[in-house]
């Protein structure tokens, strides 16, 4: 089984990257067989903007954009995507945002029929979401910002796809507050991935 870590944060030090490596060693605890990939996209230098030649590619005028095959190809060996990310205004930050729009294009992850229906492609593959919060629990609930970013991003963007939602967590500072027990629950996602694949 192979898992793809995505990472959205510009410091490589901070709690974000740190969550991933937590996820990753839950992971390949459970099995050694399990092997994980990291995407960092900040230090990849992905570049987010959608332009004409996304475009092209969306109305299937154009293949896709070599930066966007080799993303779709790194996502069609796993079995696993792991988004981590800080939340920005209730979402992605902007650049996972944008590696959404561009990597999750018609044709490779949907396709729309003449018929006017739409093929979900990515049935096998399962995502899990992790989003660190500076805002506490009550905010969220008082606001209905959790619900809200689970109809923008869960059924959204992976249920459209076909792309089944493992899990989605929000780490928060009502949640403990404190980046042990953060890095703990991350640890414990990671092993619980791959858990009934044995």
């Amino acid at each position: 089984m192979h898992s793809l870590i995505v990472v959205s944060h510009p410091d490589s030090q901070s709690l974000t990257h740190a969550l991933a490596k937590a996820i990753g060693q839950g992971i390949t605890l459970t099995d050694t067989h399990h092997s994980v990939e990291f995407a960092d996209l900040n230090a990849e230098g992905f570049d987010p903007r959608f332009t004409l030649a996304d475009h092209q590619h969306f109305l299937k005028q154009a293949p896709a954009p070599a930066d966007v095959a080799a993303e779709q190809a790194r996502l069609d060996r796993a079995q696993a995507l792991v988004l981590v990310y800080p939340v920005y205004w209730w979402s992605f930050p902007a650049l996972l945002k944008g590696w959404i729009d561009r990597v999750f294009a018609q044709g490779w992850a949907y396709l729309d029929t003449p018929e006017g229906k739409v093929v979900k492609q990515l049935q096998h593959l399962s995502v899990h979401l992790v989003g660190v919060g500076g805002a506490d629990n009550g905010t969220y609930a008082r606001h209905g910002y959790a619900s809200a970013m689970s109809t923008q991003i869960d059924h959204g963007i992976f249920d459209y796809c076909g792309a089944p939602v493992g899990s989605s967590t929000l780490l928060l500072p009502s949640d403990g507050g404190h980046a042990e027990t953060h890095l703990r629950a991350a640890h414990d996602i990671g092993m619980r991935i791959f858990a009934s694949h044995g």
